[in-house]
């Protein structure tokens, strides 16, 4: 468990968060003033990596640039 206090809570979120979720830290306690206020914690059950995660639902088709003109131009509000 690590203690840290609001200003460095505040400007090291991002890798507080980072170290919950790598399992290098189980809770982090925020205190102010040296008094515990809040404890930030992983949830459970929200553990699976993003990157891949659709991996094997899908083929992705050969021809999978063919089209691409045509939906260049829908984007551009062109139909043809």
């Amino acid at each position: 468990m690590t203690t840290v206090n609001i200003f460095r809570a505040k400007s090291t979120l991002s890798s507080l968060i980072e170290k919950l979720e790598s399992g290098q830290e189980q809770e982090v306690v925020i205190a102010r003033h040296g008094r515990p206020v809040a404890r930030l914690t992983r949830l459970l059950g929200n553990s699976r990596p993003r990157i891949g995660i659709a991996k094997g639902h899908f083929k992705v088709p050969d021809n999978i640039d063919l089209k691409n003109e045509a939906i260049l131009r829908l984007f551009a509000g062109k139909r043809r």
